[in-house]
């Protein structure tokens, strides 16, 4: 057998060597890509939300459109409140707060994004820019002393506006609401004295009080009612337990005699369990009472929402007398006051805290009159901003409403941002000025003193908030003097800039105002109700996109689906912006139809909500304008038991047009 050569053993061996290095390196390269590819991961990653979900997929599912033709359903208004998962438990835990707290602050916890109100003619003029953009607060600037009114047993949202420390640095001292961000600057509270939600726990420990005193079960002293007996009110508690299961009961007041003597009248405070703020409403009803078992009063019946008009709280006339020049002032109809509500404007108090102050001033840009989804996505640009840089953001309230909204067809400026919006839950939550205020303050200044304030003009939306985050400057004014597009509000968050600037939505509640009509309408009907909300208006009259809608939203084709969702004669509200108002005749031979129009003297120039909107207006009156109504109908639709919506039940088309579900 003949031997290999050496040459022949040398030229198999290079090949196998080869191959092994050949293996190697390719190993070694998929090592060092994937560690290169976690290491960009790690570096861009942003944890999730420990409260709720990721901010950034939070904004994306509130503000993407699927559709091109930006087509979205402007019969739902979402805002801040609206996003909490879970409701606000009925008592905050109680903080307190005190000069010597200021020192150590909290790190800044990331805030939550809400939906935004978008209709058509809003996000016509909204451009590609509004990608989803994770909210977040950093830093709250200098605090700003406002009217405090007297601190009172009320949750965070709508007790008491900031407490001016004379003696503290300027830090804002503001008290935050669950799940709403905290600057490192401030410091967070709860009212130490927020009353605990009535419960059967209680009502058993006051039950073994009342027989342990001195009171006696004697049949015959009952048969005259005593209506500040606390057997009574113990009574009516276990009442209201038993017949409203939807609302948390947190306080009562002594009840007064009714007209007559088994009747007595009782005023409480409570929230409704789907509520998702810390917003107190009232209610004062009238009781009948009989004897039950073992000498007991029983309620025999109660009367309906607001009957119990002796426990109302006084009514404050205004004042009346003339003004110069022998005008009459406008003469209001007596309001039941409701002093959970302060959206008093801020203002810096002194010179001196307004030369320590810095500043945050956007002058008004082409968002003015884009509608109310552009305009909420531009100010909270600007307002985290304010809060990126540690700076007070100086805010005109004056608003131009949408020609959508508006009963005129045409946009309607000047109208005041606090008869949409919650400005008390605003002004603790972020650190701001009113416009007319800070002007007026900074004018002054320059009179009378020598050295100017220092102020830096931004000319451009391209000088990014990361320039400026180093500024010294008292006042930095960015000036919206460009072309349409170049002056939009929001254009300062784009690119770059969107990393650090997150709009803080925890900040924009629905006015408290229009929640106490929502309040209202539901007490009606007791809290007991379902709802049907129905979508036509442009799109039934769109077949190109829903070539559906409005056959499947015709007043037969609602009947025969409701039937099969609703149980007979309940109570259905419909929120909708059909216009005809006898468009569902056909739903009230089954069911107790209730539409927002049937409430119309919640609004009228006898109403609570008129009298205080005349007075925020200088005495003119307001109109209850299309924005006002579909947030009513929006909240007042939350609170239904059973909601029968027209894109998931009435109709087989798809909520942004065809081919998107």
């Amino acid at each position: 057998m003949r031997k290999p050569t050496k040459e022949s053993e040398l030229s198999t061996e290079p090949i196998g060597q080869n191959l092994i290095k050949l293996i190697s390196n390719v190993c070694f390269s998929v090592f060092v890509l994937s560690v290169l590819i976690f290491t960009a991961i790690a570096i861009t990653y942003q944890p999730p939300d420990p409260w709720l979900e990721s901010a950034p997929s939070l904004t994306k599912l509130f503000t993407q459109t699927e559709n091109a033709t930006f087509k979205t359903d402007d019969s739902i208004i979402k805002t801040g409140e609206d996003l909490l998962s879970v409701p606000a438990p009925a008592v905050p835990p109680a903080l307190s707060a005190t000069p010597s707290d200021l020192a150590a602050t909290p790190p800044a916890m990331e805030a939550t994004p809400p939906a935004l109100s978008a209709t058509p003619s809003d996000l016509a003029a909204t451009p590609p820019a509004l990608a989803a953009t994770p909210p977040a607060l950093a830093a709250t600037p200098p605090a700003l002393s406002t009217t405090p009114p007297a601190v009172s047993a009320l949750p965070p949202v709508v007790s008491a506006s900031p407490p001016v420390l004379a003696a503290a640095p300027p830090v804002s001292v503001a008290m935050v609401p669950v799940l709403a961000a905290a600057p490192p600057s401030s410091v967070t509270m709860a009212p130490a004295l927020a009353p605990n939600p009535v419960a059967e726990t209680m009502i058993e420990m006051s039950k073994e009080n009342i027989s342990n005193s001195s009171f006696k079960s004697v049949c015959e002293e009952l048969k005259a009612v005593n209506c500040s007996d606390p057997r009574f009110l113990l009574a009516v508690k276990k009442f209201n337990l038993k017949t409203f299961k939807s609302i948390v009961f947190l306080e009562y007041q002594t009840p007064v005699k009714g007209t007559k003597p088994d009747e007595c009248d009782v005023f409480w405070r409570f929230r409704n369990k789907k509520e998702k703020s810390w917003r107190k409403y009232r209610d004062f009803r009238r009781f009948q009472f009989g004897i039950g078992e073992n000498c007991t009063y029983k309620v025999m019946h109660t009367g309906r929402w607001h009957s119990g008009i002796n426990a109302r709280p006084p009514r404050i006339r205004p004042n009346t007398t003339r003004s110069g020049g022998g005008n009459w002032k406008p003469k209001l109809a007596p309001p039941v006051r409701d002093d959970e509500t302060n959206d008093t404007v801020p203002t810096l108090g002194s010179e001196t805290n307004f030369r320590k102050g810095k500043y945050l001033y956007y002058a008004r840009g082409g968002d003015y009159c884009k509608g109310m989804n552009q305009y909420l996505w531009s100010f909270l640009c600007g307002l985290g901003e304010a809060m990126y840089l540690n700076r007070t953001f100086v805010m005109d309230l004056s608003l131009c409403l949408s020609a959508t909204y508006s009963s005129s067809n045409r946009d309607e400026g000047g109208k005041d941002l606090r008869f949409y919006f919650d400005f008390e839950h605003l002004k603790e939550t972020a650190s701001i000025v009113g416009e007319s205020e800070f002007l007026r303050d900074w004018k002054k200044w320059d009179k009378e003193h020598k050295r100017k304030v220092p102020v830096k003009k931004i000319k451009t939306h391209k000088v990014t908030p990361m320039q400026l985050k180093k500024d010294k400057s008292t006042i930095i004014w960015r000036q919206f003097d460009v072309p349409e597009l170049e002056n939009y509000w929001y254009r300062v968050c784009e690119g770059q800039a969107a990393k650090y600037i997150h709009r803080p939505w925890h900040a924009i509640w629905k006015s408290k105002r229009l929640m106490n009509i929502v309040t209202e309408i539901s007490g009606r009907m007791d809290w007991d109700f379902d709802a049907l909300h129905v979508v036509r208006g442009a799109k039934a009259q769109n077949k190109q996109l829903w070539p559906h809608l409005d056959s499947d939203s015709s007043p037969d084709a609602i009947l025969t689906k409701v039937k099969e969702m609703v149980q007979p004669w309940r109570n259905l509200y419909i929120a909708t912006n059909e216009p005809f108002y006898n468009y569902f005749d056909n739903l009230r031979s089954h069911y107790k139809v209730h539409l927002l129009d049937d409430y119309k003297e919640l609004w009228s120039d006898k109403s609570e909500w008129y009298n205080e909107t005349t007075m925020l207006n200088n005495g003119n009156p307001v109109e209850f304008d299309g924005y006002m109504r579909v947030a009513v109908d929006t909240e007042v639709l939350y609170r239904s038991k059973i909601q029968v919506e027209t894109f998931y039940n009435l109709s087989r088309d798809c909520k942004d047009g065809i081919n998107t579900c």
